[in-house]
């Protein structure tokens, strides 16, 4: 069977290792996979404008329905290439719902928005899935997506890293949630050594902000982030995502608020395992447990408890390994690119 995903990718945030896995699976499967564009230098994905041959068209949409290459007449190449029943939509922000507004978190600004959203995927496919086990929708499919590749996985050897902390992704609608870890963090402070947070607004306002109207999505607390010591670092390529994360004894775990009540996995749901460091869950029990397994509440940030946890994590590391360990021989299973794959090929041909 011959794939071909639609997807608008950026160098440093996104779904691309996942895209990556679809790839080399695709292969050891005797299926193909490819990404619909010319070849990018800085992207290394399957690209390709050959719609030859292609067995089903899945649409990622990630912040965006439009075509990252192409136009009016590529969308309709890319609509006639195969039947209605074999293009799949995935709507990994939960966009495909009606207007939602947690926390200051939102899927869409405004009703219209929600509707023109809803109303475009319904035109690309009658397929539409979400990364959620539990759809608002009743004619969303669950389909977390998201892949664990165990050939992303890193040394859990502790001892002697870089950073106390690193968190790895931007701070659009994070502040909510990394207000919150840095708090447990301030009693135990001087066990933390180096907090490191890579990615856009970290350090100031992105350059766009402003002129997209989302100074509000990036909005941090620069001073308490100063007072804490916490160093901003530059954005991440995707290729780098895992050792950076790696280079951290530990790793919050912090979803935007909207993703956690629609209780979405995303790319770090899978990535943070597979690096050598610890996850450390800024997330209600019930999801943790069900997506991480029964272990996995041991690496909770509970709320008051917060900072008793991360001191433990530093006094008894070995412990804590043993746990990702096992988060990883589950994720190895359930979560493989061979499983996700075989998922998807199912939805195509059902």
């Amino acid at each position: 069977m011959k794939l071909v995903f639609v997807y608008y990718a950026y160098e440093n945030q996104g779904s691309q290792l996942d895209l990556q896995g679809y790839a080399r699976a695709a292969r050891e499967m005797g299926h193909e996979v490819t990404v619909y564009g010319p070849p990018s230098a800085k992207i290394p994905l399957d690209y390709s404008e050959d719609l030859g041959g292609a067995d089903a068209v899945v649409f990622v949409f990630e912040w965006t329905t439009s075509l990252q290459h192409g136009d009016r007449l590529t969308w309709l190449r890319l609509l006639s290439a195969v039947p209605r029943n074999r293009r799949v939509v995935i709507d990994c922000d939960g966009q495909y719902n009606d207007l939602i507004n947690i926390d200051g978190d939102f899927n869409h600004r405004t009703e219209a928005s929600s509707r023109a959203w809803i109303d475009f995927c319904d035109e690309v496919s009658d397929k539409i899935c979400q990364p959620t086990p539990r759809p608002l929708r009743p004619n969303v499919r669950p389909f977390l997506f998201h892949i664990y590749d165990p050939t992303w996985e890193r040394p859990l050897d502790l001892r002697n890293r870089e950073f106390g902390m690193v968190y790895v992704g931007h701070s659009k609608f994070r502040w909510h949630g990394m207000s919150q870890v840095l708090r447990a963090i301030e009693p135990v402070r001087d066990r933390v050594g180096r907090i490191a947070l890579f990615g856009h607004g970290w350090s100031s306002q992105p350059a766009w902000a402003a002129e997209m109207g989302m100074e509000e999505i990036y909005r941090i607390d620069a001073g308490f982030m100063d007072k804490l010591r916490v160093e901003p670092m530059d954005p991440i390529p995707f290729g780098r995502v895992i050792d950076t994360m790696s280079r951290g004894t530990f790793n919050p775990v912090v979803y935007r608020p909207l993703f956690e009540h629609l209780d979405m996995v995303t790319c770090r749901t899978f990535e943070t395992p597979a690096a050598g460091t610890v996850p450390l869950f800024l997330l209600n029990e019930r999801y943790v447990k069900e997506v991480f397994g029964a272990g996995a509440e041991q690496l909770l940030l509970s709320a008051g408890g917060g900072s008793e946890k991360i001191a433990d994590v530093f006094a008894q590391p070995d412990r804590y390994a043993e746990v990702v360990r096992e988060i990883r021989a589950d994720f190895a299973v359930r979560h493989s690119p061979q499983a996700r794959l075989r998922d998807l090929i199912g939805i195509i041909e059902s």
